[in-house]
């Protein structure tokens, strides 16, 4: 039986999380994950040495190495080779902030989809990465059971996607969302269905009855490529808690 990895702590999440070379809008992207991103932070900006990043990690100092080695190339890559970067995913913990209400986290059960809606006085906020607050449900066999409004409380749009894996959140339903926040949330398996409009309500009841209307004309990041229709739901077990993966 192979040794249980330890969880790489990290105290925020980028508020930026994408950059790329103005000259091409066609470019390879590269991933920095968001312990990498944090070994930079640390390491780079704060000026902790490799030991004292590793105590704020919770991880060996051997770890972090691997870890920082491996964000300074993937960095370098995209600097020499004119690459986009997406800061996203990985494998980590948040520590635990006042931004998220514990009561929320921990009454998703097994069995329930959450879905997460940028709000405005009721209605599908269009600006994904400007939304100050999330209108959260929680769906099970086919019904809206529960809802409730999430505050970014300021989060920037790259911090968005952590926030929501934060929030144990599985899908989200959007107006309109760029490339990099489409890229941000595929790599945190949180599915998106954009181009919805109206009532976050009326949005929610529609996808748990599987007869959600939404539009993919936006460029896609590629993970999800759905083509303008149905959402049929097939709602199953999500697991919770511990790192992210």
């Amino acid at each position: 039986m192979g040794r249980m990895k330890r969880c790489r702590f990290v105290e925020s999440y980028p508020q930026w999380n994408s950059f790329g070379p103005e000259e091409s809008s066609q470019a390879e992207t590269a991933v920095l994950t968001v312990e990498e991103f944090e070994t930079i932070r640390l390491i780079d900006w704060e000026h902790l040495t490799q030991q004292e990043c590793a105590e704020r990690m919770h991880v060996a100092r051997t770890t972090v190495t691997d870890i920082y080695d491996h964000a300074r190339f993937v960095l370098a890559d995209c600097l020499v080779n004119g690459k986009n970067l997406v800061v996203a995913g990985g494998r980590y913990e948040l520590k635990r902030s006042p931004l998220y209400p514990e009561a929320l986290l921990l009454k998703k059960g097994s069995d329930v989809m959450r879905v997460a809606i940028p709000c405005e006085e009721g209605e599908v906020f269009q600006h994904f990465g400007k939304t100050e607050q999330f209108k959260v449900y929680d769906i099970e066999n086919g019904a809206v059971v529960s809802s409730t409004l999430l505050p970014t409380n300021g989060q920037g749009h790259g911090a968005l996607s952590g926030f929501l894996k934060g929030a144990n959140v599985d899908v989200v339903l959007c107006g309109g969302i760029g490339g990099g926040a489409r890229q941000a949330l595929a790599a945190e398996n949180i599915q998106f269905f954009p181009g919805v409009t109206g009532s976050c309500d009326d949005a929610a009841a529609a996808y748990a009855a599987g007869t959600l209307e939404y539009s993919n004309e936006a460029p896609s990041c590629g993970h999800h490529d759905h083509a303008c229709g149905h959402h049929h739901n097939g709602c199953g077990h999500h697991e919770q808690g511990g790192c992210h993966a």
